[in-house]
């Protein structure tokens, strides 16, 4: 409901614009009305949502580290090192048996596992760049 007054406002206010002539608008105090009154909605609606929505909330640490290591977005990371073909093929393993990324890699015997926790950490994957820069990558022979 927040939302819609405010955009009710938004158009209120370029309503309100359109209306001036040469820099001279009689709809200012509306304008500024609008404005102010939406400014203060949002305000209150932020805090009611912080208080009922928000606080409180905790991350299931088990859970988002079982969806990250299950997510076959992980093989984006491997390209670099191990191929696209490669890559593919460990992303239907693990489709097909319900393994994670890593246990495939592993089994396949595509990387060592300190050189795949180093790509395959998912604090550096949210970092710019390649992840596990200083890896080995394909065809970089070692």
């Amino acid at each position: 409901m927040v939302c819609n007054q405010v955009v009710g406002n938004d158009t209120a206010v370029a309503l309100a614009v359109s209306e001036g002539q040469l820099e001279l608008n009689v709809m200012m105090p509306q304008m500024a009305f609008s404005t102010l009154f939406s400014i203060d909605i949002l305000k209150n609606a932020l805090a009611v949502v912080t208080e009922f929505n928000v606080r409180g909330i905790t991350a299931n640490e088990e859970r988002a580290r079982y969806m990250v290591e299950h997510s076959m977005g992980l093989a984006t990371a491997l390209n670099p090192y191990i191929g696209y073909a490669n890559a593919a093929a460990v992303v239907k393993e693990a489709l097909k048996t319900g393994k994670p990324i890593r246990e495939v890699v592993l089994a396949q015997g595509l990387l060592p596992a300190d050189e795949l926790d180093r790509i395959l950490d998912p604090r550096t994957m949210t970092e710019p760049g390649i992840p596990g820069k200083g890896a080995r990558p394909v065809g970089g022979g070692g």
